[in-house]
C-alpha cells in the first residue's frame, strides 16, 4: 500500500526558503508520478509541481523559484522553494499515481490515487 508523508514545512519570512520532503513507502519511481499541490484558505487546490523518470513539470506561479527532485534511493522527493512570497502560504500536500508520465493532467488532483495529510507552510513577517 503506497502511504505519502510530507514534512519540512513552517513559518519563514518573504524571501526565505524551506525545503519540503514527501516520504513515500510501497510506490515505484520507475512506473508512478508524484506531485506537489498546495491548498490557500478559500481557494482553489492548485498543482505547483509533478516528477517521473522522465517528466519534470513546474507550475507556472513558482517557476523559477521551486525546484522539485528526489533522492537516489527514489524513496523521497523534495520541494525546494526560493524566494518564498505571501502568497505561497498554503498547505502543501504530496500525491502519487500509478502512471509513468506526468501528462497534460498533472495538475488535476484527481487524477491522482494517494496522498500525503500536508504540510503547512507560512510566509510572513
Amino acid at each position: 500500500q503506497v502511504q505519502l508523508v510530507e514534512s519540512g514545512g513552517g513559518l519563514v519570512q518573504p524571501g526565505g526558503s524551506l525545503r519540503l520532503s514527501c516520504a513515500a513507502s510501497g510506490f515505484t519511481f520507475d512506473n508512478g508520478a508524484i506531485g506537489w499541490f498546495r491548498q490557500a484558505p478559500g481557494k482553489e487546490r492548485e498543482g505547483v509541481s509533478c516528477l517521473t523518470s522522465r517528466d519534470v513539470i513546474i507550475a507556472g506561479s513558482v517557476k523559477g523559484r521551486f525546484t522539485i527532485s528526489r533522492n537516489n534511493a527514489k524513496t523521497a522527493v523534495y520541494l525546494e522553494m526560493n524566494t518564498l512570497k505571501p502568497e505561497d502560504t498554503a498547505v502543501y500536500y504530496c500525491a502519487a499515481v500509478l502512471e509513468p508520465a506526468c501528462s497534460s493532467a498533472w495538475d488535476r488532483g484527481s487524477r491522482y490515487n494517494y496522498w500525503g495529510p500536508g504540510t503547512q507552510v507560512t510566509v510572513s513577517s
